[in-house]
């Protein structure tokens, strides 16, 4: 039998962040693909959702194991949320390996518009400066709106403090930038028009500087970061 869990202790449980593993990678797929099952993004890379239901979780699962290799990944004690943060260093990012034939056999017959994607945003990534990007920011479907997805960020954003690291992400939505701003994130660069009429993603910093002026870290640590190019 389980035991009965209280909505305030449910809360509680939400809010405390934990480092992900290796065991929790299917889990946390899982969450993610539910998490974005309904965003526009979503239903533009598949158009269908039962096939998108068939093939997040594989495809998802691409990135969280990256990321617990190469980066961090967060979660909560009961794994009902993933924040995925890869360190970016100058040269800009850099897909893993072996990704190409991997991405191929998760997605199918949609390995094109999954491809575009991909390229599209990583024609608008940064390069130049060492910041860590927020991959993936997921929080399940039925813990939304209780401040578990604050959680995850607030507990990265003081490891960025303290070392002066900006944060870059791509906001799926004029909704979630919103949110973004108030964790102080500023827009970086113009917005992101996915191909074939696809829907807008609107690419992200939050620079250290910021973070120094609430006293989150010390002055005079946090690397220059250049403007975007342009046409960026």
């Amino acid at each position: 039998m389980t035991p009965h869990r209280s909505p305030a202790a449910s809360s509680r449980a939400d809010h405390a962040v934990v480092r992900a593993g290796e065991a929790d990678i299917d889990a946390l797929s899982q969450v993610i693909a539910d998490a974005f099952h309904d965003l526009a993004v979503s239903q533009w890379l598949i158009p269908g959702p039962g096939a998108r239901r068939a093939i997040f979780p594989g495809y998802f699962r691409l990135y969280v194991e990256h990321a617990i290799t190469a980066g961090i990944v967060h979660t909560t004690p009961g794994r009902t949320a993933a924040a995925l943060w890869i360190p970016i260093g100058k040269e800009g990012p850099r897909p893993p390996g072996g990704y190409g034939p991997r991405l191929a056999a998760a997605t199918g017959q949609y390995l094109s518009r999954f491809e575009a994607f991909d390229a599209t945003l990583g024609r608008h990534h940064p390069a130049g400066f060492p910041h860590h990007h927020l991959a993936i920011l997921a929080v399940r479907p039925d813990r939304q709106g209780q401040g578990t997805g604050t959680a995850l960020l607030r507990a990265h954003h003081a490891a960025l403090g303290r070392s002066g690291l900006p944060a870059y992400l791509e906001a799926s939505s004029l909704d979630t930038r919103r949110i973004y701003l108030r964790h102080g994130y500023t827009d970086y660069g113009t917005v992101i028009q996915l191909p074939d009429g696809g829907p807008r993603m609107y690419p992200m910093m939050r620079h250290p500087q910021a973070a120094s002026r609430r006293g989150n870290v010390r002055k005079n640590t946090a690397p220059a970061i250049p403007r975007p190019p342009d046409g960026q």
